[in-house]
C-alpha cells in the first residue's frame, strides 16, 4: 500500500481511530479527519497519520478539506466512518433537532464527501488502476427497533446512498463497499447517544460476552481495501457471536447447550 493515501473520517475515536491505526500499520498514507484537533494530534504523533480537523456537517469545512487534499497529493480511498446517534425516543416523542443532526451527520456529510472527493478518486483510479470508497453504516440500517427510529432512518438513508452510488459508478474502476457493524463497544458511541449518562451507556453492553471492538471492524475494512482490485465487498454485516440479530443479544456467558 506504499504511496496509496486514504482519507479516514471519524478518526478521533472508535472505529475511525482504529481504522486509521490499522491502515498506517498496513503501509497506507492516512489523512485522519475529525472535529477534535487535540485527539487527532495525538494520533498523528503516535502513528504518522496526517491530522486534519474538520466538522463534516459544515459545508465550508468539507470544501476546505477537498481543496487541501487536491493540493497535497492523490486520494486513493475514502473511508467514511463519521456519524453517530442521538437519543432513544420513540418516533412520537422524537426530538426534531436530534433527528436533523443525525441526518446531517450520517447522510448529508457523506453526500458532500462523495461529491467533492470523487474527482480526485477518479484521477487516482485512472493512474493506479482502481480507487476505493468504503462506508461504515450499521445494522440499524437493516432492521428497525424501538427507540431507534431516528438512527434507523438516517443509517438506512446512508445505506441507500451507498447502493445508488455503486450503480452510478458501474463501469468505472472505483469500488463501493459498505460495512454494517452490529454491537461494537466503543468509549463514546452509546455515551453520546444517551446524553452523557455513563450508567445507561454501560448497561447497553452489560452481560454481553465479547461485543465487537473497533479493531474488529478495522480488520474488515483493511481486508476490503486490501483485496484484489477486481473484488468488491458490496456489503459486510459484522456482529459479535452473542448478537444473533438486532433484537437478540445473549447477556450471559456463551456456552454449549446439552443435546
Amino acid at each position: 500500500m506504499a504511496n496509496r493515501r486514504a482519507v479516514v473520517t471519524g478518526a478521533s475515536t472508535g472505529i475511525g481511530e482504529a481504522t486509521a491505526r490499522r491502515l498506517r500499520a498496513d503501509g497506507w498514507e492516512v489523512v485522519a479527519v475529525a472535529r477534535r484537533a487535540e485527539r487527532l494530534a495525538a494520533l498523528e504523533a503516535e502513528t504518522g497519520a496526517v491530522a486534519y480537523a474538520a466538522d463534516l456537517t459544515v459545508e465550508a469545512d468539507v470544501q476546505a478539506l477537498a481543496d487541501w487534499l487536491a493540493a497535497s497529493g492523490a486520494v486513493h480511498a475514502l473511508v467514511q466512518v463519521a456519524g453517530g446517534a442521538r437519543g432513544v425516543d420513540d418516533v412520537a416523542d422524537g426530538n426534531p433537532d436530534d433527528w436533523r443532526w443525525m441526518y446531517e451527520a450520517n447522510v448529508l456529510s457523506t453526500q458532500r464527501l462523495v461529491a467533492l472527493l470523487l474527482p480526485q478518486l477518479r484521477r487516482a483510479a485512472e493512474s493506479d488502476g482502481h480507487a476505493d470508497t468504503l462506508f461504515v453504516t450499521s445494522t440499524a440500517a437493516q432492521v428497525a427497533y424501538q427507540g431507534g427510529g431516528g438512527y434507523n432512518a438516517a443509517k438506512a438513508a446512508e445505506s441507500m446512498l451507498v447502493k445508488a452510488l455503486r450503480l452510478e459508478l458501474n463501469g468505472e474502476p472505483i469500488r463501493v463497499s459498505e460495512v454494517a457493524p452490529g454491537m461494537v463497544y466503543t468509549e463514546e458511541f452509546s455515551l453520546n447517544r444517551l446524553g452523557g449518562d455513563q450508567d445507561a451507556a454501560d448497561a447497553v453492553y452489560r452481560g454481553v460476552e465479547n461485543p465487537l471492538t473497533p479493531d474488529d471492524v478495522a480488520d474488515v475494512i483493511a481486508y476490503a481495501l486490501g483485496a484484489p482490485g477486481h473484488v468488491n465487498l458490496d456489503l459486510v454485516t459484522v456482529r459479535p457471536v452473542a448478537q444473533s440479530a438486532q433484537h437478540l443479544v445473549a447477556r450471559e456467558p456463551l456456552r454449549v447447550r446439552e443435546g
